[in-house]
């Protein structure tokens, strides 16, 4: 079979290789949704989204906004196949490929800013669309860019009579529609007396919950679409077969029938947040230090091990799931097991070590809350503690060299390193306990109990 370039001209004969490809006309297709961020996640998941009402007759499309330097390579890549990428879901015994044909352009402003705002403020712009990380709502001079760029854009529209646009946040950050309102009228603040209010009237910025485990791709994922449809794609995109996508349905300048493609709209985004970040963020998190002691490679390494595997089942079903307001017809329990099937899922290949990422920032948002409650609540906090205690423990133990990438983790881990002479010295507000936790001596001598099995016996000890 001969190699073949990703391009518009080799999709008849992808197709005949068995490879699916859109069957739409792109250049019907109007980029009403510029997006910032044209990175892994957004390609496996609104960009998605985007190619299946394509599919089904809509003529909405993306066009990406890259404004980093290192965009470079994405950009090229993408221009060099007219904007066409290959998204593979993966299990462990089967993966199935599509070419995604939504995004149509790429704008790439590194350095300047007028090609930005200009493509932002066109008249058929109607969705600003953002993955940002969470990072990037951080109002510091670094992340400023990104929002005061949209300021200068909606400023623009509205000084030519065009409408207002609706600024979506994508990314994993609870509350990130009113994340995105703060950092935009704040920019709005800073560019010009008035613009805020004019912008509160004129946009809107709905909250949403995604979700779909995206990892990075692996030399192995682009080998296998050469030896299925002898296809070379500089930029595939591999990801799990679970997907979802809920949103409040404030949109100031219309939009496409989402609902139609297997988006939520809902009332009440925080409710399905909360679900997110209590079973799935949380047990990310309650699993991903204490098997990067093992050491565990894999997430569904972790999941094939019937004692990490009992361990996280009983964290989230007797700590997590209680401290959760079920939502109509979508019982927490069906939700955890979900979130275990996924996380067994091998074809993924999640890694231990993304999952190690920025400890400082996700522990307390991820694990802290289901402790307060079930503090106040008189439930068991005991699996929470020990998951804690794997974070201090990791902190405490692995070569600073060896652990993943944490802005925030200095002062952290000089607590972890008091921990090993006195374990309680690690419950402290200066490694983002809140008050209730670090005052409480029931969660205090669980942490010390936990932190202990784990110095004595290691992490099987401490989750048995």
């Amino acid at each position: 079979m001969d190699v073949i370039d990703l391009s518009t001209s080799a999709l008849p004969v992808l197709a005949d290789r068995g490879l699916a490809v859109p069957q739409y006309d792109r250049e019907a297709l109007v980029p009403r949704i510029v997006h910032i961020g044209v990175g892994g996640f957004h390609r496996s998941h609104l960009a998605m989204y985007v190619d299946r009402l394509a599919s089904g007759g809509a003529d909405w499309a993306i066009c990406g906004l890259c404004l980093l330097p290192g965009d470079a390579a994405i950009v090229d890549a993408l221009r060099a196949q007219d904007h066409l990428y290959t998204l593979t879901t993966k299990t462990a015994a089967a993966r199935s490929s599509t070419v995604i044909g939504s995004i149509v352009d790429v704008v790439h402003a590194p350095n300047e800013d007028e090609p930005a705002v200009e493509r932002l403020a066109r008249p058929d712009t109607a969705i600003v669309s953002l993955t940002v990380t969470e990072a990037g709502y951080d109002d510091t001079d670094r992340n400023r860019r990104t929002f005061d760029l949209i300021a200068a854009a909606i400023e623009r529209r509205l000084d030519r009579g065009l409408s207002g646009v609706t600024v979506l946040s994508c990314d994993n950050l609870p509350g990130n529609g009113d994340a995105a309102r703060r950092c935009v009228l704040a920019a709005c603040d800073r560019r010009s007396p008035g613009l805020a209010a004019r912008v509160e009237v004129s946009c809107t910025f709905p909250n949403s919950m995604v979700d779909r485990i995206t990892p990075v791709t692996a030399d192995g994922d682009r080998r296998a679409l050469l030896d299925d449809f002898g296809l070379r794609d500089r930029w595939p995109v591999v990801a799990e077969p679970f997907c979802q996508w809920v949103v409040e349905d404030r949109f100031a300048a219309g939009r496409p029938d989402i609902a139609s493609v297997g988006a939520i709209l809902s009332d009440d985004v925080h409710a399905w947040e909360r679900y997110k970040l209590r079973l799935l963020n949380a047990a990310h998190s309650a699993i991903a230090y204490l098997a990067a002691l093992v050491p565990y490679t894999y997430v569904d390494e972790v999941l094939a091990d019937p004692d990490f595997a009992n361990f996280l089942e009983r964290l989230l079903l007797d700590e997590a799931v209680p401290s959760l307001d079920p939502i109509d017809g979508h019982p927490p329990e069906d939700y955890v097991a979900t979130v275990l099937d996924r996380f067994a899922n091998a074809g993924v290949r999640d890694q231990i070590a993304r999952l190690c990422v920025d400890g400082t920032a996700k522990v307390p948002r991820f694990l802290f809350p289901i402790v307060s409650d079930r503090l106040a609540n008189g439930g068991s906090v005991e699996r929470c503690a020990t998951a804690v205690a794997g974070w201090a423990r990791y902190l405490a133990v692995v070569p600073e060299a060896d652990q993943a990438p944490d802005a925030a983790a200095d002062r952290v881990r000089r607590l972890a390193s008091a921990a090993r002479e006195d374990p309680v010295a690690f419950v402290d507000e200066r490694a983002g306990f809140p008050p209730d936790l670090a005052a409480s001596a029931e969660f205090r001598e669980a942490f010390a109990d936990a932190f202990r099995r784990l110095d004595a016996g290691g992490p099987r000890a401490a989750i048995g």
